[in-house]
């Protein structure tokens, strides 16, 4: 087996973690809020002192954070004149969040920590050591050598927190739509449908597209599905208020009403926890041609659940950034289950690693 250690690690000695432990200057963190949260949780356990926190200039409102008073960045910069660390702690897609981010890379060293979206390990130094033979395994199901370069990059990413190994893994919308065989499409399955908004992106994108089977678990997010598909004539669409999952039983859900709402093993979110039901897709879908996963953190189990959906050769979409473990557990699964795809990775600009998507292509739908 290739020392795969000696390939990630090329350019830096030590998670980011231990990094910013080992930082000589006052550490800033950019944003509050639930990623800030969670930053701080690891901080904690490291025993990483952070001195102040800070927002955009035109954002700062007079509101404090953990009982400091957010600064502005203005004020931070005349606060901290010898300058200062930047660690971000919110996610955005947008191009001149994206770009302000990027810029302030002139002054600072910035990081951007990767805290799992959903429960579990981080990504750090002994994650990678306890898994660095998956992970390698995982890298070499990939059918390009893009897909492999931006595994790394993300790894690296994961590791380090710098900017630099993230913009290398962006790709454009257009490029990951041409993943697809699109015009082959008939039947599509979407797996975390939340208000229909992948159903009127694909349906543009498919113009084929005649059955959709569509699974969302928040009520109020099932409502918008139900309003958005009684707009549509011309295709059946099935909803489901339920969980995609590997067997049909009862999850407990934080219901947010968002794109994030999410499955809990331990009821530990600030949303109001309740009761979803959780259903195979094999158990309620004859066959499908493309098949989105977006479910929260519940990818692996959402896979087994359509196992034989999957043997039967669908295309795949599949969400790769919930969990740590994702990265080595989701492409080895996938071609555990069918070993004729060529797999793909592929990833929309964003700030942390999100919008990383595998794609599983198999060329016998007719």
């Amino acid at each position: 087996m290739i020392n795969y250690k000696n390939i990630i690690f090329n350019d830096f000695q030590c998670d980011i973690w231990n990094e910013l432990k080992s930082s000589n200057m006052p550490i800033l963190i950019y944003g509050m809020g639930n990623g800030a949260d969670k930053i701080i949780s690891v901080f904690e356990r490291y025993g990483i002192k952070y001195q102040d926190v800070f927002a955009s200039d035109g954002f700062v409102r007079g509101h404090s954070y953990r009982g400091k008073r957010v600064l502005s960045y203005s004020e931070a910069k005349e606060k901290y004149k010898d300058g200062f660390d930047i660690v971000v702690s919110f996610g955005s897609k947008l191009p001149d969040v994206i770009d302000r981010i990027y810029s302030l890379e002139n002054e600072h060293r910035v990081y951007s920590p990767d805290v799992p979206v959903c429960e579990g390990e981080i990504f750090n130094e002994e994650f990678f050591d306890l898994h660095q033979n998956e992970l390698y395994l995982a890298r070499e199901c990939f059918f390009d050598d893009k897909s492999k370069e931006i595994f790394d990059n993300i790894i690296r990413f994961k590791l380090s927190g710098r900017l630099c190994y993230l913009r290398a893994t962006a790709s454009s919308e257009e490029e990951c739509d041409n993943m697809l065989q699109a015009n082959l499409y008939r039947t599509y399955v979407d797996l975390g449908a939340y208000n229909g908004d992948t159903i009127k992106k694909y349906t543009k994108i498919c113009p084929n597209i005649k059955k959709i089977y569509a699974f969302e678990p928040d009520k109020r997010n099932f409502k918008k599905l139900i309003r958005y598909s009684e707009e549509i004539n011309d295709i059946e669409i099935k909803a489901y208020n339920c969980a995609a999952y590997s067997s049909n039983t009862t999850l407990e859900f934080a219901s947010s009403g968002n794109r994030n709402s999410s499955a809990s093993s331990s009821g530990s979110y600030e949303h109001k926890t309740l009761s979803v039901e959780a259903i195979a897709p094999d158990n309620f879908i004859d066959g499908a041609d493309f098949i989105k996963y977006d479910v929260e953190g519940l990818e692996y189990e959402a896979l087994l659940g359509s196992k034989n959906l999957i043997y039967q050769g669908c295309d795949l979409l599949v969400s790769m950034y919930h969990k740590s473990e994702d990265m080595y557990k989701l492409p080895l699964l996938v071609k555990e289950l069918n070993p004729s795809y060529s797999i793909y990775l592929r990833r929309l600009p964003y700030i942390p690693a999100w919008d990383l998507n595998l794609y599983a292509i198999t060329k016998k739908l007719s």
